[in-house]
């Protein structure tokens, strides 16, 4: 039977970690016939409280290809200007012409405006909007294609109310939310849509049993969001079945309130 994205290529930035919403990702488009180029950069996930995994890009990647895919990743570090060119040469390289780009590499720090710094807000910055905007916009010069692209922007509900504590964070994500509804505007004429995904909390290994406790509450539907909950909108939106939404900021977070 044919797969919905049988001989499409897709990237996902952001893949290191096993319960990560970029590994969930990369299994949903496999698992629907795409092949898959993946980012990774794992002096990130050294900083943070989850750690490193460094073996998880090889092992994603094998598994990848048992499901019947071909797969290929790259450690970069998304804060490097020259990342979204190196990281299209290199996947038109090893897989051919991508038509799916899903932006899920993030620089997430928690820092109040008691200790907000030029320099905290410059390194999100760095990864959350220049990096982003400039993969999608040559993503979006390089597409030679007459319908089927696909841009698929990570949010996390700044639109929606505050998060205090996250200044940097909500600063620059918002910026995306901005970004991708201006940027599907400019880009339809190409056949290629822009959407954003905004999936909640999400349990992708970072969250401790108290904090889980005191968000479960707030989900009506009686559960956290899983990684996978996320990988199946963005599998729908890279899809045909999605080719008449673009613009949109779609909140996939099982009616979470705050």
């Amino acid at each position: 039977m044919t797969k919905r994205l049988d001989r499409r290529i897709a990237i996902v930035t952001g893949a290191s970690r096993e319960r990560g919403i970029g590994t969930a990702i990369c299994r949903s488009l496999a698992h629907d016939g795409a092949d898959i180029f993946f980012t990774h950069w794992s002096r990130y996930d050294e900083t943070m409280e989850w750690g490193a995994e460094y073996d998880w890009p090889d092992d994603l990647a094998q598994e990848l290809r048992h499901i019947g895919v071909r797969a290929s990743h790259l450690e970069v570090n998304f804060a490097d200007p020259d990342a979204p060119l190196t990281i299209l040469d290199e996947v038109r390289s090893v897989l051919g012409q991508p038509s799916i780009l899903v932006n899920n590499a993030t620089h997430s720090t928690q820092h109040g405006f008691k200790n907000l710094s030029a320099e905290i807000l410059d390194a999100h910055y760095a990864v959350n909007v220049r990096g982003t905007c400039m993969l999608c916009v040559e993503f979006a010069r390089r597409w030679g294609g007459q319908s089927g692209g696909r841009i698929i922007n990570m949010v996390s509900g700044q639109d929606k109310g505050p998060m205090p504590g996250e200044l940097a964070y909500v600063a620059t994500k918002g910026a995306i939310s901005a970004f991708t509804v201006s940027l599907a505007a400019e880009v339809a004429s190409l056949g290629i849509t822009v959407n954003a995904v905004d999936p909640g909390p999400t349990d992708s290994g970072w969250m401790s049993e108290e904090l889980k406790g005191f968000l479960l509450q707030k989900f009506p539907m009686g559960r956290i969001g899983q990684p996978e909950d996320a990988a199946r909108l963005i599998t729908f939106l890279a899809s045909d079945d999605a080719q008449w939404i673009t613009g949109q900021i779609i909140h996939s977070d099982g009616g979470f309130w705050d």
